[in-house]
Parts: C-alpha cells; structure tokens; sequence
C-alpha cells in the first residue's frame, strides 16, 4: 500500500515531464540555442557576410587594450549612451503605465452607461501594431506637416513648427509618450482583471466604518492587485528593456533614443561586425536578466513584510 502511494507521484512526475517535453524541445530550439550562438559569436571576429569563416578572439568585442587604447563595447561612448537611453526610456515608460494603467483600471472596474464600449475603446492602442502605431504618430509629430504642431500653434502654445522627433531636446519624450499611449492599455487590462477578483464585502465594510477612498485605495484594493501588477510590471519592463521597433521606427538610429536594441542591430547588420554585434547584444541579455533580478529581489521582502502585515491583521480579528 505504502509502496503504490510512493510510486504515485513518480508516475505523475513522469507523465508531467513526458507533456512538457514538447514544450521544452521547442523552447530549446527557438531561444536556447540562438542565445548560445550569440554568446559564442561574442567571442569571435566572424562577420555577417561569411558568418561560417571566423577565429576565436575571446573578450576582444567586450574590452580590450591595445596600444595604451581601451576598445570593445565596453570602452564605446554610443554603447553607454544607448544604455542610458534604454535605462531612462525603461523607468519613465512602466513608471507612467503603471499609474495611468491603475488609474484607468479603476475607473473601467467602476459601474457606469456604456461601460462595455469603453472597455473596449481602450484597448484600441494596444490592438494597433506597434509599427504601423509608431509610422502613425511619426506624422502626427512631423515639424512641417503633423496636426500636433498644428494644434499646438491653432492653441497659441507654440510660436513656430517644432521637430519634435529631431530635436534631442524632444525626441526621447515623445518616443516614451506614444509608448504609454500604446501600451497603458495592458496594463489596465491585468489590472482590471485583479480588481474583479476584490471581493466586495471588503468595500462594503470600508464603507460601513466611514473609511476614506483614498485609505481603502492604499490598504485594502492595492495590496490585493500586487500580484498581478507585479506580474505587468515585469512584462513591461522586460519589452521596455528591450525595446526596437517603436523607436527605430519613429528616429531610426538617432544617436539621442539609439537603445541597446538599435545598437546590436546597428553593430550586426548595417556594418556587418557579426562579433562585435553579438557581443552588444550579450550585454543587452545581461542587462535585462540583472534590471528583472534586481526588481525581482526588492518586490519580495515587500511582498513577505505584506503577507505579514495581513496575517497580523487576521489574527487581530479573529482575536
């Protein structure tokens, strides 16, 4: 009896890995190994024209020194520029979707006339492709013929057409702008699901004792949405970390939004260094795993101090 209880869960563990094999197979051949090729492209001079003739120079494309002189992608101004700018595009993009992602959850989860057609107006932005979104709000912005200049100088706020994507003054605010347009939708969208989850007896209690919106806000709907928003932060930060499109589209390689993403592109394809290009975008691999871990690590002693806080609450109660 003990003995078939014991080979129960080895069965189950076998069926479960025998339905994941597909999935791991596939996983393997997609991601795992086009990433081990990059790492080892890293390490060689091979060039994109004959990517099969290369010789191994080892960290050469990441730091090197010759003659007193320090090369590599390390040692590339354009490379901790677009670091910078990838970093900086990052935390302002998710900062602002996430508060404008909340505060729009919050009014959709509310009851009100064509609450349905609303909810599906916002997710128009995020409906759009990311390409044909970026091209779009590229002539809205044109300096000689977008309609926000136009609007802008119909209203008195500008004296004279800007170039607002040519302009480094500019072009990286309004790459972050139409991101948020695009993207605040997701997570409005996760939001809203976790705040259909709040039971409401929560908020008829908060209502009975006369608590502030503002208190049931902080301690009752957002330590409930946690989870969830932490899961939409990190799936924003991972694209935002490794954004392209949007902003190749909009500036193309702009040395002012030129992001890691671009740089490998740029390194790879446009001047053909295989190597040099690989190694760009190992580092690109690297910063995004150390953000993600780093962002990971401080979200779970907040989320332990939460847990405990809840349970202390609990036992108060049942006290």
């Amino acid at each position: 009896m003990i003995g078939a209880v014991m080979r129960r869960p080895r069965s189950l563990q076998a069926t479960a890995a025998l339905f994941l094999s597909p999935m791991v197979l596939a996983l393997a051949v997609v991601a795992v190994w086009p990433l081990a090729r990059t790492i080892w492209f890293g390490f060689t001079d091979a060039s994109l024209t004959a990517p099969a003739d290369y010789t191994l120079v080892g960290l050469a494309n990441y730091l090197e020194v010759y003659d007193g002189a320090w090369y590599g992608v390390l040692a590339d101004p354009q490379w901790w520029q677009a670091l910078r700018n990838t970093l900086v595009f990052a935390a302002a993009s998710v900062t602002a979707e996430t508060v404008l992602g909340v505060g729009m959850a919050l009014v959709l989860n509310a009851r009100f006339p064509g609450r349905g057609l609303v909810r599906a107006a916002v997710l128009v932005p995020w409906a759009i492709p990311t390409v044909v979104s970026a091209k779009m709000w590229a002539w809205m912005l044109h300096d000689q013929f977008g309609i926000i200049n136009a609007g802008a100088m119909a209203l008195g706020l500008i004296d004279r057409p800007m170039a607002w994507l040519a302009s480094s003054d500019t072009a990286m605010l309004s790459v972050i702008l139409v991101d948020v347009w695009k993207t605040t939708p997701f997570v409005a969208l996760l939001t809203l699901a976790a705040l259909q989850t709040v039971p409401r007896d929560c908020y008829e209690a908060a209502r009975v004792d006369g608590i502030p919106p503002w208190r049931v806000f902080l301690h009752i709907t957002l330590p409930l949405i946690r989870p969830a928003l932490a899961v939409a932060v990190v799936f924003r930060l991972l694209d935002a970390l490794r954004v392209f499109d949007v902003v190749y589209v909009m500036t193309g390689e702009a040395e002012a939004t030129m992001t890691l993403s671009i740089h490998a592109r740029q390194q790879l394809v446009q001047f053909q260094d295989m190597g040099y290009g690989s190694a760009s975008a190992t580092l690109l691999f690297l910063v995004i795993g150390l953000v993600t871990v780093a962002y990971l690590a401080v979200l779970r002693p907040d989320r332990a101090a939460s847990g405990q806080r809840m349970a202390g609450h609990a036992g108060e109660a049942g006290g």
